[in-house]
């Protein structure tokens, strides 16, 4: 095993940090994907709070653990989203103020750019060994994704004013990402400004290519879709900056209910597609080893948990075991240099 094992809390964020910690450690991780929801990273108790990074990183140690990222996937949605009251259930009361759409995506934009402060410091304050490129993952949400499917007929130029706007309320958050040296990484998912590798090329072109705008890979998201996601790594080589495992699988539903979900729940049997505990859908995670070597990504792999047919303590510890067991260093010298005389 050559990377990192971690466990991307966001799913867990209904235990206090104090009761998850130990049951990470339990499960068999290395470190957490810390979430910026819950207790388990407050963004302004890191920036105004004496002590309260050290308590965190005293905490993680006294469990063996360690971390390598923060998410903040909630905010990040508001940033770009048409904002309604589903938004409510997710952003804190200071966010949200009083609903209205441009007040709580320009609060959402400047808790980012807190985020990203946040973020420094917390690496900063690192007790073991150092992250060279402190990493922010999350979510951008997208002012067009409601135009997903082209009618009314939409025209190019409908869709660039969402990549505009995607533009011009996120490169002024990458900017602050750039001065306290730290990355964000896009998950690219249905909802967001990218969604596949052709909507990602996008994106990244109306940021004018900042440095500070990656991606955190994650196949489930695009495989269901018929996304080629091993390609999605070669094709952005150098913009893989921390990668989700995560497993889903589709075709297997009845025939009544398409890509699109058909307005069902998760775990309904007549869904093409559904999100799977690692090893029990279809990603074949080998090949994104192989591909991930082949970039040479080092950093984490961070599995986010997500199965609503199984127990998630039963799923997470067996998915800490399937991803450490798969994982593998790639090879220091040609496989076939000992044929050369010199050599033997």
């Amino acid at each position: 095993m050559s990377r990192k094992v971690t466990l991307f809390t966001g799913q867990w964020a209904d235990l206090p940090l104090d009761d998850l910690l130990p049951l990470v450690k339990k499960m068999g991780y290395d470190g957490v994907e810390l979430a910026c929801w819950g207790d388990h990273f407050e963004v302004a108790r890191a920036l105004k709070e004496d002590g309260y990074i050290a308590s965190i990183w005293e905490k993680l140690q006294a469990n063996g653990l360690s971390c390598y990222a923060l998410s903040n996937h909630l905010v990040g949605q508001a940033v770009c989203d048409r904002i309604d009251e589903r938004h409510q259930a997710i952003l804190s009361p200071e966010i949200w103020g009083d609903g209205d759409p441009e007040g709580v995506r320009q609060r959402a934009a400047e808790e980012m750019k807190a985020t990203a402060r946040a973020a420094r410091k917390f690496f900063d304050a690192r007790p073991d060994e150092s992250v060279i490129a402190p990493v922010v993952n999350g979510f951008t949400g997208s002012s067009i994704w409601h135009a997903l499917y082209a009618f009314p007929p939409t025209s190019q130029a409908y869709l660039e004013k969402g990549y505009q706007d995607f533009a011009e309320r996120w490169i002024p958050i990458l900017d602050v990402f750039e001065e306290v040296d730290v990355n964000f990484a896009l998950e690219v998912h249905p909802t967001e400004i990218a969604f596949d590798i052709a909507s990602s090329e996008r994106a990244l072109a109306a940021v004018n290519g900042h440095q500070r705008f990656g991606f955190n890979y994650d196949p489930s998201h695009l495989g269901y879709q018929g996304v080629d996601y091993v390609k999605f790594i070669r094709q952005f080589a150098d913009r893989i900056y921390h990668a989700h495992m995560k497993d889903a699988w589709w075709g297997h539903g009845d025939g009544t209910v398409g890509v699109f979900g058909g307005h069902t729940d998760f775990t309904d049997a007549r869904r093409h597609w559904d999100f799977r505990s690692l090893g029990h859908g279809d990603i074949q995670f080998e090949d994104i080893i192989v591909a991930l070597n082949d970039i040479g990504y080092a950093g984490p792999l961070s599995v986010e948990w997500e199965d609503g047919r199984m127990d998630r303590i039963h799923g997470g510890t067996e998915a800490a075991a399937f991803v450490k067991k798969l994982d593998f260093k790639p090879n220091a010298i040609a496989f076939d240099a000992a044929f050369d005389k010199k050599n033997q």
